[in-house]
């Protein structure tokens, strides 16, 4: 049997790392003009930290974490998501006690035991953040309007955003009892997983992806109808800015997500041409998380990425710097022993050069440019030495010219810096 990566664990290969980089340089850049700073997580946690964050009856815990126990025989998980190693990370460290705001984002692998479809893996990787020590709506909408940029900047046009708040411990109970009460009206028409989630968790029963289900909670009362004062203003605030700032959106009242810890604002934005796992990014806020899991009370608000939903939705063709600048065709010995020099000058210079090594016909050559996506082509051959001139072609519009063989390296370094500041 052939050597084979494990299902649902994949390679990424060029040129699709091309646009990986680019999706996580642009993220890099955008989190830190807005004052994020990045942390490094461990892939494996204890167990225990998952299931008290994400909830002992969520998915993730019951059936899609790979979970195992060390050589001491402790429970250890390779992280199926990012928020409950930050908070971990935060309360570890001793962050709360500098009394500050801290905003920190990650960039990683994840790994969820789960039936890989499109845009979803068994190895998977997220982009995210999270903001502690700020519970004002005001940051509730930066993140929004934040990521609305992200999109913008990566050309994708076709992600849109849910809002809903979950409210907090004081409102949520009688929604809690309201809900109870209307399932168990349905109660033989749910799901066996639902079922067994009405009596422990009826939240989660929101959250199932089986028709039926869905199909009854369409009917079932709203969260929104149930917010306190405190709640009810937090969400106003939230919608007024994204208002103010044009940016569109849709209330959801029955988006929960997936996870326990979210209180209040909730959200996803969704793009319908990634099927049925459309969101392409979501969060919200988990203001008690911090102290649940042995810290002190700190509000706080995250959102992860999926990117390899998020790079299905980028086009490779507007990748900026995708390809090297300038292909050289060496056609015999002389040219290549000649060009060598140039394609480590022009590479130090920031002019992305590709050299062939292998003797080719140019029409092999010029295939290979056009495979690489090169703006341009140098060619030189024994009739271009003897006459002291390479052929620089531009491969778009196919015009040549004669450049002298004593100015290759400044001719290419002019044309390169042309074509910047076009």
């Amino acid at each position: 049997m052939a050597l084979q990566a494990i299902k649902g664990f994949n390679d990424i290969l060029p040129p699709a790392t091309t646009t990986w980089r680019w999706v996580e340089n642009t993220f890099h850049q955008l989190l830190s003009s807005y004052g994020f700073g990045e942390i490094r997580l461990p892939i494996m946690e204890y167990t225990e930290l998952f299931s008290r964050s994400i909830g002992d009856d969520t998915d993730i815990v019951e059936k899609e974490m790979y979970t195992f126990s060390d050589r001491s025989n402790r429970s250890l998980t390779l992280r199926p998501e990012g928020t409950a190693s930050v908070v971990r990370a935060f309360i570890q460290h001793g962050l709360a006690a500098a009394g500050d705001i801290h905003k920190l984002y990650y960039v990683g692998p994840m790994f969820r035991y789960e039936r890989p479809q499109k845009g979803r893996y068994r190895q998977f990787y997220q982009l995210g953040a999270e903001v502690f020590g700020e519970e004002d709506y005001h940051q509730d909408a930066e993140i929004l309007i934040m990521l609305a940029r992200y999109f913008h900047v990566l050309g994708v046009r076709s992600a849109k955003l849910n809002l809903n708040s979950l409210g907090c411990e004081k409102c949520r109970p009688a929604y809690r009892q309201a809900l109870q009460d209307f399932l168990r009206q349905h109660d033989g028409q749910l799901c066996t997983d639902c079922r067994r989630r009405l009596g422990k968790n009826p939240l989660r029963v929101l959250d199932c992806k089986r028709p039926d289900c869905r199909n009854i909670v369409a009917g079932a009362p709203k969260i929104l109808d149930y917010l306190g004062a405190d709640c009810r203003a937090h969400f106003d605030g939230v919608t007024r800015l994204l208002d103010g700032a044009g940016l569109d959106y849709q209330v959801n009242p029955l988006m929960v997500r997936g996870l326990d810890y979210y209180t209040r604002t909730t959200f996803e934005f969704l793009a319908g041409d990634l099927g049925a796992q459309n969101a392409v990014a979501a969060g919200g806020r988990y203001d008690r998380l911090v102290e649940e899991l042995g810290g002190k009370a700190t509000p706080a608000i995250g959102f992860a990425i999926g990117m390899e939903r998020l790079t299905m939705l980028v086009d490779s063709a507007s990748v900026p710097g995708s390809a090297p600048f300038i292909y050289l065709a060496a056609l015999g010995e002389k040219a290549l022993e000649m060009l060598y020099p140039l394609l480590h000058a022009l590479n130090q210079e920031g002019i992305g050069t590709v050299l062939n090594y292998r003797q080719k016909s140019l029409k092999n050559l010029m295939k290979k440019a056009d495979r690489i996506k090169v703006e341009y082509t140098l060619i030189v051959g024994d009739q271009e030495m003897e006459q002291g001139a390479a052929i620089l072609r531009n491969m778009k519009t196919k015009e040549q010219q004669s450049i002298p063989l004593n100015t290759l390296f400044a001719s290419i370094r002019e044309v390169f810096n042309g074509h910047q500041n076009n």
